[in-house]
């Protein structure tokens, strides 16, 4: 404070006193205004940090929920009907309830109290299983007329079957070859003897029907050898793992020209689907045994195609191997996101396509993971379930009326899902679930829209995906291939078995009739005519 009574009487010492404590007022102010700034970026920083943490919790909790939901929950990718409701107009709601009410007036059903049970209905049993009729007869003591002693007469009978299961049977070929000489010739040098009938296997006492019970029980059901071996010693017979697997092995050597007509056609169809999987090989050159390896999967399928399932085993993950596994195609490539598939894409004969199931799974992720079921999400998968009711409706129609009508229909949804994924392009945090499934659907929404260019294409990669389960499950059973042979072998059998399942062709059948018949084959037209997706079903043994 300043005494007013030292207060100077010149005009110009009192300005200057006044301006020297205006400075110094000044620079308090300045230093009040400078500690305020430094508190703002304080908080500032501060409420950043606790954005960021909350972000990393709701993450983390995401992460959590996801991971307890896909390890306890159903794994049905299906929205409970109760929530896709949440976006329907009443009168759909009041559609659905008299389809219902129609539904139970035309059920044949019984009352029970309190409730209402709908009479059960047993299938026939087929008509091509074999049938052994037994026939039960009355005794003849019985067969007599209570009232007046007359014979009954027979007027019909009461028809009943029931399945029954013989083991399997396993029995010894034994052939006895005639051998024939001339009476006349005294040195016998003239001697005849019938030929042996040709064999996959020649050297090996393994007949065409034991290999392709083998084979189909490790690749269509999943029994891994070690099992096969205890099950053949309960039935008495010693066939030791490492022998099935050499056989194994021997037959895909005579199966590689089938192979590989199966890949020129795979190639010239001008649609592929592509995945991949992981697999483990034990001994491999270079690489320690704990280290993955892959199983590579491309299929060829759609409206009026016989489908072709190729598997081929790769140490590595990498660009090369589509290269590699593409070389000389033109056409479109269905693929999920996977970087590898960039390089061969880039070709401008080859049009990349999307899978729209990866998209939606991304977002049922975002639905099954948050606390509160998130209505974004909701509205996105059912937007997309919107696109697959135009799939079903189309499934039965040419190519032609498929484009037609997926223009008319689904282009409009699709245009509505890319107007919201735009809108929502920085609205969540990128590093969340729904941020992933914002971005990833966004950078892949170019392919995924490619479908509609073409009536045989198909929205998603299910089939190829369906496809690589069998092996999936057959993996959990054997863990890992002993050496690259033998995942070598189980790739060309796997693709064998695998294309003919896709063709409606009972696997051992069709394995028997492979085997049976491909050491008698002279000439290539011979073995095209045994592909799993161009044999007749009709000569299947």
């Amino acid at each position: 404070m300043i005494d007013l009574q030292e207060l100077p009487a010149d005009v110009e010492k009192l300005r200057a006193i006044i301006g020297q404590q205006i400075k110094s007022h000044q620079k308090e102010v300045q230093s009040f205004y400078t500690k305020i700034k430094q508190h703002e970026t304080q908080i500032k920083t501060r409420d950043e940090k606790i954005k960021a943490r909350d972000d990393e919790i709701d993450i983390l909790q995401e992460a959590l929920r996801l991971a307890r939901a896909e390890r306890f929950a159903a794994h049905s990718e299906k929205l409970p009907s109760n929530q896709s409701e949440l976006f329907n107009e009443a009168e759909v709601l009041a559609q659905k309830e008299k389809e219902k009410e129609d539904q139970a007036v035309k059920a044949d059903s019984i009352e029970v109290p309190a409730h209402t049970r709908r009479r059960g209905k047993r299938e026939p049993l087929p008509d091509h299983l074999p049938r052994e009729e037994v026939v039960i007869d009355l005794p003849e003591n019985e067969k007599i007329c209570v009232r007046d002693g007359s014979t009954l007469k027979e007027i019909g009978a009461e028809i009943s079957e029931q399945l029954d299961v013989i083991p399997m049977q396993i029995k010894v070929i034994r052939w006895v070859r005639k051998k024939y000489v001339c009476p006349c010739c005294e040195d016998q040098v003239n001697i005849k003897t019938a030929p042996l009938p040709l064999s996959i296997l020649p050297k090996s006492n393994a007949t065409a029907g034991l290999l392709a019970y083998i084979a189909t029980s490790k690749y269509v059901d999943a029994l891994p050898m070690y099992r096969q071996e205890q099950i053949f010693k309960r039935y008495g017979l010693d066939i030791p793992r490492n022998t099935m697997c050499r056989w194994v092995i021997e037959l895909t050597e005579k199966m590689t020209p089938l192979y590989n007509m199966m890949e020129e056609d795979l190639l010239a169809s001008g649609y592929i689907g592509c995945d991949e999987t992981r697999t483990q090989v034990l001994n491999e050159e270079g690489k320690e045994a704990k280290d993955q390896s892959y199983m590579w999967v491309r299929t060829c399928h759609g409206p009026g195609i016989r489908p072709i399932v190729l598997f081929d085993y790769d140490r590595a993950r990498s660009k090369e191997v589509p290269n590699k596994l593409l070389k000389g195609f033109k056409g479109y490539l269905q693929a999920d996101g996977y970087a590898a598939y960039d390089n061969i894409c880039s070709d401008p004969d080859v049009t990349r396509l999307g899978c729209m199931a990866h998209v939606r799974r991304k977002f049922f992720d975002v639905f099954k993971a948050t606390k509160e079921k998130s209505k974004a999400a909701q509205h996105v998968l059912l937007l997309i379930k919107n696109l697959y009711k135009v799939e079903k409706e189309i499934e039965e129609k040419n190519m032609d009326e498929r484009k037609k009508t997926r223009l008319e229909k689904s282009k409009p949804i699709l245009t509505e899902i890319k107007t919201w994924l735009d809108v929502s392009q920085n609205k969540y945090p990128p590093k969340g679930l729904m941020g992933k499934a914002v971005t990833y659907a966004t950078n892949q929404w170019k392919y995924v829209i490619n479908y509609l260019e073409d009536g045989r294409l198909e929205i998603d990669n299910n089939f190829t995906e369906n496809r690589i389960r069998p092996f999936a499950i057959g993996r959990k059973n054997w863990l890992f291939s002993d050496s690259v042979a033998g995942a070598k072998a189980s790739a060309m059998i796997y693709s064998i078995l695998q294309t003919a399942r896709g063709n409606g062709l009972e696997p051992y059948a069709y394995m028997r009739t492979l085997l049976t018949e491909l050491p008698k084959c002279q000439t290539p037209e011979q073995i095209e005519n045994l592909l799993p997706h161009k044999i007749d079903n009709k000569v299947l043994r």
